[in-house]
């Protein structure tokens, strides 16, 4: 899964939000190193909404304009447990890789 997907689902496992309320909550949970452009955001939820793990929740009109909420499906949250299980692992292999090395293992640029 990659990054982007990861975050919006991340963004969305809570509460039900709006387009603009996952891009703000993605930039926060990244700490402001992903930022997503509201094209890519909502390329991203068709996707993400045609592979079932987001569904639409509700529409409203705020300002004259609609607001819609996607919320994160029983599929999307066993998808998002799944990858964050996978990334903790690898972490954790990362991390004892580099203890086994020491200091002496880890290569330095000549």
């Amino acid at each position: 899964m990659r990054r982007p997907s990861f975050l919006i689902l991340s963004a969305l496992a809570p509460r039900p939000l709006h387009g603009y309320a996952v891009i703000q909550e993605v930039s926060r949970l990244s700490e402001d190193r992903v930022r997503l452009a509201a094209g890519t955001l909502y390329a991203a939820l068709d996707r993400l909404g045609g592979e079932g793990l987001v569904e639409v929740d509700r529409e409203e009109t705020v300002d004259g304009r609609l607001r819609r909420y996607y919320r994160l499906t029983e599929h999307g949250a066993a998808a998002l447990a799944a990858e964050a299980t996978r990334m903790r692992r690898d972490a954790a292999r990362a991390t004892r890789r580099l203890r086994e090395a020491g200091p002496a293992g880890i290569a330095h640029p000549a």
